[in-house]
Formats: structure tokens, sequence, C-alpha cells
């Protein structure tokens, strides 16, 4: 029998939010960045302000965690808008998804550089 994996639904990685929409923002995810999954820890480019994939290893912003991808995207061979959180939220630390180069000491430092934008890995 085959076996199927059912992937991580929209909004499954969020605990709990601030009220309203506070917690969460518009974003663009940068195009080239792939097929992500919801829950993907995204950074931010600096330059340009889009998102793509949390990775400690880059230096064009991208290395400081600073949001949880809240449904899959693909974002292969064009820019995608989505929705994000970005602040004051509890997110399951089981359901977040991670670039395949995110080693457990990035991901540590990842938690931190969320918790200062109070999203709180639980």
């Amino acid at each position: 029998m085959t076996t199927y994996t059912e992937p991580y639904r929209a909004f499954e990685a969020l605990l709990s939010e601030g009220g309203g929409s506070i917690s969460r923002e518009k974003i663009t995810v940068v195009s080239g960045a792939g097929e992500l999954a919801a829950g993907t820890v995204l950074g931010t480019i600096t330059a340009s302000g889009k998102y793509t994939p949390f990775d400690d290893g880059n230096v064009d912003g991208s290395e400081t965690a600073t949001a949880i991808l809240m449904q899959a995207v693909d974002a292969t061979s064009a820019d995608v808008s989505a929705t994000a959180i970005v602040r004051l939220a509890e997110v399951k630390k089981d359901a977040l998804q991670w670039d395949a180069a995110v080693d457990a000491t990035a991901k540590a430092a990842a938690y931190v550089d969320l918790a200062a934008a109070y999203i709180i890995g639980r």
C-alpha cells in the first residue's frame, strides 16, 4: 500500500496570535525562492524588502529570521504575494519548515531572531 503524507495546511503552525490582524502582514516572496510549504521560516532581503527562506549563511538580510509563511506558495519563477506572521504570535516548533541548509545551531539562532518580533516557538 502506498503511504501518503499530507502536507502542512495553511496556518497549521500557528498556535495563537494578537487580536484582529495585528500579527499578520501581506508579504512578497521573492522569485526564485521555489515551492515553499506553509510554516516556512523566512528572512527579509534588506535591499528589496521581499522574503525568502531563512538561512543563516545568507548575507542579504535573510540570515535573520523575521516571519513565518502561513500558506504554501510557488515562487519558482515569479514573485508571489502571501500572508505571513511577522509579530505577536505563538507558533508550533514541530510544524515549522526550514531550508535544507539550516542546522540545529541556526534554528536556535532563528528562534532568538523571531522572539525579538514576539514570535515565540512552543
